[in-house]
Order: structure tokens, then C-alpha cells, then sequence
């Protein structure tokens, strides 16, 4: 384990020492399966991906003309998927996901380990942003990380605490078993779609 010293999450610098260190077992380092299939059974959406980090998925939804921006509190993140998206690489915004507006009305949010890099008292507000950038019917889409191990990130969820958190504002119409995790996420991630009520 590298010594770091950044220990805060929501801190941007937290996230640029492990970037700048190529500390990120969570980097998947290409687009997850599930995320393949979903955009194959549906027309294109104006997404957001908030947390991008690396961004590949960002690269990946504006290769098959998806209206997407890609989002990242840190400088070491976004330099990283503007690198990592190419031609596309001008959808890689530095942006706080808290303050971030978009250009025009979202109808995809795409999570994949961004409520689980949130210590857990962030997780509220991280669900109530969502409801207020989607509007009825919209979508919230990609993975969901299951654990109760203490330490983070990774911050695991229990299933009746995402269903409390969510079903105020968003019903689940999918859900299904993950055939591709990493290591620090394998057995614990459910791919998930929420429809904005």
C-alpha cells in the first residue's frame, strides 16, 4: 500500500496524489460490458459521467454519438481523460459535481464508483443532486458497489440503504449481476437502472 498523504475524498488533492501516483485500483482501464449492452439497446442520451476519473466511457459514449460530458474535481483526473478521450477530449470538464450545470437537460447519468469514493454522510447529497439534474423519466445507470467494510474508498452500500436513499425520486427497472469487476469490486457490484419519477 503506497503512503499517501492526502486522507480526505472530497478533497481534489486526494484524488490527484493517487492519479499522479498511478495509485487507482479502481481504473477499470477500458468500458465495462454492462455499459456495452446499454448503450447498444438504447438511442443516444445527453449523459453525464461525474467522477470520470481516466474517462474511457466518456471516449467510448461520443464515439457512438452520444451527447456526453465528463466530469472530475481533479486537475490529475481530467488531465488524464482528456488524454484518455482522444479527439473527444474537450468533454472532459474539471468540474464540482455539486456545482456543475449542464448545457442542456440530462437524460443519462452514468455512475460507475463515484457514490463509492463519497464518505457515506456525503451520500444524501449525492442522491438528491442527481434527482435535481434529471428530470422525470431520465435515467440513472451503471454500477453500485455492495459492502460493509468500514474503511474507504471504496464506501460499500447496503441494498435497503441505495433503496432508501433512491426511492424517494427514482424506481429501479434493472438490475442485474456484473460478469467483468476488477479486483475491488468483484462479488460486491450490481449493475442497476433507476427511472426518475
Amino acid at each position: 500500500m503506497a503512503d499517501f498523504q492526502q486522507r480526505d475524498p472530497l478533497s481534489p488533492a486526494f484524488w490527484d496524489e493517487r492519479f499522479e501516483r498511478h495509485f487507482t485500483p479502481w481504473d477499470k482501464g477500458g468500458v465495462p460490458q454492462a455499459l456495452q449492452d446499454f448503450v447498444a439497446a438504447n438511442s443516444p442520451l445527453t449523459t453525464l459521467i461525474p467522477g470520470c476519473g481516466s474517462a474511457y466511457e466518456l471516449a467510448f459514449l461520443a464515439g457512438q454519438g452520444w451527447d456526453a460530458t465528463a466530469i472530475d474535481f481533479s486537475p490529475a483526473a481530467v488531465a488524464q481523460g482528456k488524454l484518455a478521450a482522444g479527439v473527444h477530449a474537450a468533454r472532459v470538464v474539471e468540474a464540482d459535481f455539486f456545482a456543475w450545470q449542464p448545457a442542456a437537460p440530462l437524460q443519462l447519468i452514468y455512475e460507475r464508483a463515484f457514490l463509492c469514493a463519497m464518505p457515506r454522510a456525503m451520500w444524501p447529497q449525492v442522491a438528491a443532486r442527481w434527482a435535481q439534474l434529471l428530470t422525470p423519466g431520465a435515467l440513472l445507470a451503471g454500477y453500485f458497489f455492495f459492502d460493509d467494510a468500514a474503511k474507504g474508498p471504496p464506501f460499500g452500500i447496503q441494498r435497503e440503504q441505495l433503496e432508501q436513499l433512491l426511492r424517494a425520486d427514482f424506481e429501479c427497472i434493472a438490475d442485474d449481476a456484473v460478469s467483468d469487476s476488477i479486483p475491488v469490486f468483484a462479488g460486491k457490484e450490481r449493475w442497476m437502472v433507476w427511472r426518475r419519477r
